[in-house]
């Protein structure tokens, strides 16, 4: 049987070095073709151009030293085995180079055709087997979720079921109930509900590590959420005579999150610290800024409990983890609580950790991006790093025609924004996160690169696509409104940076107008030339 020819791609400066290693491949038994480049960019060029079996790779050249080599490369071509031909100088570099993805070394000088010819072989042996490693373990991640998925939906039934029996009971609605056995329903009721919780949570993970979790940022005022929080656990709090408090730095800006994850994560830190904290304990609710991390918003829930080990703190936040110092007879769960947190908080590029000491309390921090309409806007209204001439603010209103509003009415909001989104130039417009509002009403708001004619088309656009859904037109009213946002970028001295920051300035002003005042005027119907 003919033996397939090994693809070699050497990437070294060296002249002398590179003649050396062809000869000793040339002297092995194996077939081989060699591609040999001087340069890290000529590399990378051809690791593009075509896919080879390893790589003989120098740390040391003209465009790339070091630790950054090997690293371009593997981040290039992430399934093609890496072996660095190293000088008796850099042994403990490449020796590094090991322990982060290169499959071997050799140190020049010292190669003969033999030693040449078995670390090839291995190494792609070794890559081989880590990627079947890899697929397998895909493979064996993707039944356990699809199995959790599956199970979990199917207890959902029977436990609704028990939890609507045993509500029924409790209310008297199927005759008297006795005082004790009243007492046995309640204790049913809070174990359905715990195992509600598991099975939500059980859901919550397997998106998460299925990356099918999604979030809808908005802008939000997180003094709002952290009250609502705090008013939902007191009851939880006073049962267990533990104080809760909140302290909220006034000059806390806007925050662009998903209002209902950022719930979820406050709830989990909070019952955690609640649940571990003694009677008489207290559980602190803060949120402030740092300067000098201006643009995160810091969040931290600190409580006077059990305290973490050091252990813990790096495994706390893995799946399925629960400190056994810390599990108590009360203590309920899955462990899966801290990682769903951990995950939401990733999905909005925050970060999340925790401090404290064993019998000292503990605090949990994560971070969530404060509101930049600066950072959202630059990418449509500059071109050429010069800001565009024109803008206009539109404003699309849905108000519905029932109190309280009829449906579902998040459903509603989604399909609107989702519509709103269909309608505008990506690259020109853009549809700037929803203020989350009390009330039925849904107002979203559009910056448009374009001038009020222009601007025309677009609001006809939004009106005959919003007035389609019939859903939207049985139970909402539209407004549509426009206004030119007249902002002169012609201020002497300013970079484009600043310029944007001071369109997002007028923006935001025009915006709180509008909300107070609504003062932008409707749209002008356009004519249909036909």
């Amino acid at each position: 049987m003919e033996q397939k020819t090994t693809q070699v791609l050497l990437i070294e400066d060296n002249p002398g070095d590179a003649d050396l290693v062809r000869l000793r491949l040339i002297e092995s038994k194996s077939p081989v073709s060699v591609n040999c480049v001087s340069r890290l960019s000529e590399g990378l060029a051809a690791l593009t151009r075509e896919t080879p079996s390893v790589v003989l790779l120098d740390l040391n050249l003209p465009d790339s030293h070091g630790a950054e080599t090997f690293r371009r490369v593997m981040e290039h071509a992430p399934n093609v085995p890496v072996v660095v031909l190293s000088g008796q100088d850099d042994e403990a570099l490449a020796i590094k180079a090991v322990h982060q993805g290169v499959q071997d070394y050799l140190i020049k000088g010292n190669i003969s055709s033999k030693h040449l010819e078995r670390s090839i072989r291995y190494a792609v042996e070794r890559q081989a087997l880590l990627r079947a490693l890899e697929m397998t373990q895909k493979q064996q991640l993707d039944f356990k979720n699809q199995f959790l998925s599956h199970v979990s939906h199917e207890l959902r039934t029977p436990l609704t079921c028990i939890h609507q029996y045993v509500t029924l009971l409790l209310d008297g609605l199927a005759g008297p109930v006795a005082p004790d056995q009243a007492d046995h329903l309640k204790t049913v009721l809070k174990s359905v509900n715990q195992l509600h919780a598991m099975i939500r949570d059980l859901l919550e993970a397997t998106r998460a590590e299925s990356g099918k979790m999604r979030i809808e940022p908005r802008c939000i005022a997180l003094g709002e959420l952290i009250q609502q929080t705090v008013a939902m656990m007191r009851p939880m709090a006073d049962e267990k005579k533990v104080g809760l408090e909140i302290g909220v730095d006034q000059r806390l800006p806007l925050v662009h999150a998903d209002p209902d994850r950022v719930l979820e994560v406050l709830i989990n830190l909070v019952d955690n610290g609640i649940k571990f904290t003694p009677a008489d304990g207290a559980v602190l609710v803060q949120a402030c800024v740092v300067e000098a991390d201006p643009s995160s918003v810091y969040i931290s829930v600190t409580d006077t409990g059990c305290g973490i080990s050091p252990e813990s703190k790096a495994l706390i936040f893995e799946r399925l983890y629960q400190d056994v110092n810390a599990v108590d007879n009360n203590r309920s769960g899955l462990g899966l609580g801290l990682f769903i947190c951990r995950e939401i908080v990733r999905l909005h590029e925050g970060r999340i950790w925790v401090s404290g000491e064993p019998g000292q309390g503990s605090t949990f921090t994560f971070t969530l991006p404060a509101y930049s309409l600066a950072k959202l806007l630059a990418p449509v209204v500059t071109k050429n790093d010069h800001l565009r001439t024109s803008f206009v603010l539109v404003r699309v209103e849905l108000t519905p025609l029932f109190v309280p509003p009829r449906g579902n009415w998040k459903e509603t909001w989604r399909q609107g924004l989702e519509i709103l989104r269909r309608c505008v130039y990506l690259d020109k417009d853009l549809v700037l996160p929803p203020m989350v509002t009390a009330g039925g009403a849904g107002t979203f708001f559009v910056v448009c690169s374009t001038d009020m004619t222009q601007s025309g088309i677009m609001t006809a656009r939004i009106r005959e696509q919003l007035e389609r859904v019939a859903e939207l037109k049985a139970k909402y009213s539209l407004t549509i409104m426009a206004a030119p946002i007249e902002f002169s970028s012609a201020t002497s001295g300013q970079t484009l940076e600043q310029q944007v920051q001071a369109l997002a300035s007028h923006v935001t002003g025009m915006i709180t107008s509008s909300m107070d005042r609504k003062q932008l005027r409707p749209e002008k119907p356009i004519q249909n030339s036909n």
